[in-house]
């Protein structure tokens, strides 16, 4: 996926104002199993997934993965973006990948000359916002059943990429209890 079509389909820019951002980013290609963002870090850049697929997580007693990020998502630690202070999560490469880089630096800077830029970089924080409400909604009213059935129905891909462990891990269930809800579903 090029960057042109991932930026315009988080807002639709004027093509001086995309050029000026896509000026601003640079291809970065790490294997599987590379940490792109750590836990704890303050982060100083944001990703654009060109061609891969990453998972969020928290280390706690085990590793909880809460988000997986596929080909033109957006890999971000909003809290070093928005407050630059360390983030929560550590963003995994669970294929090898193909990225686009941008400094947040840079793109503060863009957001002070261009207003149509600044306009985008709203519209990506809210999109963000309610991409982080829709997955709390579903972990606090959604039992692990109509979680996996959520998963298979918007994002079928993910479970022929994604090790199940993962994927237990992000419903909130042991993979035991995965195999279960998988049976029952045959």
């Amino acid at each position: 996926m090029d960057i042109a079509h991932i930026l315009d389909h988080i807002y639709k820019l004027p093509e001086h104002s995309k050029l000026a951002l896509e000026n601003n980013v640079r291809k970065m290609a790490f294997p599987k199993g590379y940490i792109l963002l750590r836990a704890n870090k303050i982060e100083s850049n944001i990703y654009f997934i060109k061609k891969g697929l990453v998972r969020a997580f928290i280390e706690r007693d085990n590793e909880v993965t809460f988000w997986f990020g596929k080909e033109g998502e957006t890999v971000i630690s909003m809290k070093s973006y928005v407050e630059e202070q360390p983030g929560y999560e550590t963003i995994e490469l669970l294929e090898d990948c193909e990225l686009y880089e941008l400094k947040t630096e840079n793109l503060r800077k863009l957001f002070n000359e261009d207003v149509h830029i600044a306009n985008w970089g709203r519209k990506f924080a809210e999109k963000e916002l309610i991409k982080t409400e829709e997955r709390l909604i579903s972990r606090q009213f959604k039992n692990a059943s109509e979680r996996y059935l959520e998963l298979m129905k918007d994002h079928p891909e993910l479970l022929q990429r994604v090790q199940l462990g993962h994927i237990a891990s992000y419903l909130g269930i042991t993979q035991v209890s995965l195999s279960r809800i998988r049976a029952e579903l045959k």
